[in-house]
């Protein structure tokens, strides 16, 4: 279990995390607009590559939903005080684990186990 101080700066690591993709949720939703049906501006190929573009920009913008949910859901733990516990089986989350991926729920063993 991570000590105070390292519960702080885990903590500032996923605000600054929430931060980044708030920014990045504010410029993704023009790239995920709809696109224009007028043929005589836009070639075939052009639209298609542009239909392109809007699909993959949405999936992003559906990871970024789900990453700042996991980021959410860690701050919340955090404040609760359950942060750094496994929630598969109640063990401790390596530090190390939590430096990578701040957001986790799942000790390295569960990980493991859920792929």
């Amino acid at each position: 279990m991570p000590d105070q101080d390292q519960i702080d700066e885990l903590k500032a690591l996923l605000l600054k995390q929430q931060d980044a993709l708030m920014e990045l949720e504010q410029t993704g939703t023009d790239a995920a607009a709809v696109v224009e049906l007028d043929q005589t501006r836009v070639g075939r190929l052009s639209r298609m590559d542009a239909l392109q573009d809007q699909a993959m920009s949405q999936e992003r913008v559906r990871r970024r939903g789900l990453q700042l949910n996991r980021i959410a859901t860690a701050l919340k733990r955090i404040e609760g005080g359950d942060y750094g516990y496994c929630t598969e089986c109640g063990e401790d989350i390596a530090f190390r684990r939590l430096v990578f991926d701040p957001a986790t729920t799942l000790c390295i063993d569960c990980a493991n186990d859920k792929s």
